[in-house]
């Protein structure tokens, strides 16, 4: 039998910003494995920047800080995800 999700609006919200439209059906647990791959990814890219030099080491803590923000959703609970 297929588990039918109800996601809180602000989940709604930041999946969307990530280009994600989860339907019903779509368990919590697909989607923060989506987000965190997307996470994953944005890290290794900033960190190659860093080692390509395109821009100074000491301004790497503040882009590591702007992409946690971006990725806030995985610092919530998925029990809070869905009402």
């Amino acid at each position: 039998m297929t588990e039918i999700h109800t996601y809180r609006q602000p989940v709604l919200d930041e999946l969307a910003r990530h280009g994600l439209k989860p339907l019903p059906t779509t368990s919590p647990q697909e989607l923060r494995d989506v987000v965190r791959d997307l996470y994953k990814y944005e890290i290794r890219r900033l960190k190659g920047e860093l080692l390509a030099r395109r821009f100074p080491r000491s301004h790497y803590a503040g882009h590591v800080i702007e992409l946690r923000k971006r990725y806030r959703l995985l610092s919530i609970p998925m029990e809070l995800w869905t009402v």
